[in-house]
């Protein structure tokens, strides 16, 4: 059994750890802790986990910590950069929810997250958490920065036509909505019911913090600097994230280039990867379809005399773009099934 520790199980990420990794056949559930809740019963705050999980939250100790195999850091930015040195001095995993360890370039992280890094000699060990792109580093390492919920969704709507070198990359768009939840538990009027219902907006339309993060992955995937537009939007429901994205096909490969072949190399990428779904050709994947699950249900379109490829991507942000996410990296970090406590079928309706 692996020893796991959650520092931060109050908010809406983590509780879906708490979901997965109670049920989880490898898990052994001993610390999980929050400065506001110690003492209190982790089923008293979510009462969906009563009989399944009896459990006290507790205060922070990197004492206790030290005793896990893995500590997962479902905090806000800038919390965990603070405490993982000493826990990995002392030997134990780190897989890190935030966004502390996912962008390399220190500069870019501290210009984005306003805060100056704790330790940024780590950066360039932590290993980016995204199963499809870096399984097999993240077989070996021991810091894990497990992808934002946005990227997570744009990375792999793009990544097939990017490794295959099959479009423009300086005008790649990204129209993202998500679900209220990727906002986060706290008390926030911009996320109260009756300022969210029967609305939709787009926000940080100038620049959204996930920006440097989806073009440092997105550059990685081939050989010249992509330019992306990303502009998020807010949607009136809990979960989900639906990504819609265009990108231009190549002069030299357009002529011969159908979508039907786009299709084939879609499903050829992806058919061994246990939570990427290509749907067939005219397909519109929508969020109630992964909620729930640690799905991605991807589609392509082509409209009529254009050069221009259009990806529909979605998941659910809190489990593939989140806590679903994170537990199929502890999976593969531990030589575990891949796909260990996170089968779960999507909720329907």
């Amino acid at each position: 059994m692996i020893k796991v520790g959650i520092v931060g199980g109050t908010g809406y990420t983590g509780v879906e750890l708490l979901r997965l990794l109670a049920m989880h056949p490898n898990v052994d559930l001993q610390v999980i802790t929050s400065r506001s809740e110690a003492g209190g019963l982790v089923s008293d705050i979510y009462p969906s986990l009563r009989g399944h999980l009896d459990i006290c939250f507790t205060e922070p100790d990197v004492d206790s910590l030290a005793q896990c195999d893995l500590v997962f850091f479902a905090t806000p930015n800038g919390v965990a950069m603070k405490q993982v040195p000493e826990l990995l001095s002392k030997g134990v995993k780190i897989i890190d929810l935030a966004a502390d360890f996912r962008i390399s370039d220190v500069k870019v992280w501290e210009k984005w997250y306003g805060l100056t890094h704790a330790c940024p000699e780590l950066l360039s060990e932590a290993v980016y958490g995204l199963p499809e792109i870096n399984r097999e580093k993240v077989k070996s390492c021991r810091l894990l920065a497990n992808p934002g919920c946005y990227p997570t969704a744009v990375q792999l709507g793009f990544l097939p036509l990017l490794e295959n070198n099959l479009v423009e990359t300086n005008h790649l768009i990204a129209d993202a909505k998500s679900g209220i939840s990727g906002a986060g538990r706290q008390a926030n009027v911009g996320t109260l019911f009756s300022e969210t219902s029967g609305s939709f907006k787009a926000y940080a339309a100038s620049g959204h913090r996930h920006l440097p993060e989806i073009k440092q992955g997105l550059n990685n995937m081939q050989s010249s600097p992509v330019g992306f537009t990303f502009v998020p939007h807010l949607l009136p429901m809990i979960r989900g994230i639906e990504a819609t994205l265009y990108a231009t096909l190549k002069a030299d490969v357009s002529s011969d280039t159908t979508l039907e072949k786009i299709q084939e190399m879609y499903e050829a990428r992806y058919k061994d990867e246990p939570f990427v779904d290509v749907m067939p050709l005219g397909s519109h994947p929508e969020t109630r379809s992964v909620k729930g699950s640690n799905m991605c249900r991807i589609a392509l379109h082509q409209q009529e005399d254009s050069d221009t490829i259009i990806i529909l991507s979605v998941i659910d942000n809190l489990v593939k773009g989140a806590a679903g996410q994170a537990v199929h990296n502890m999976n593969l970090m531990f030589g575990l099934n891949e796909t260990a406590g996170i089968e779960q079928i999507a909720l329907m309706p």
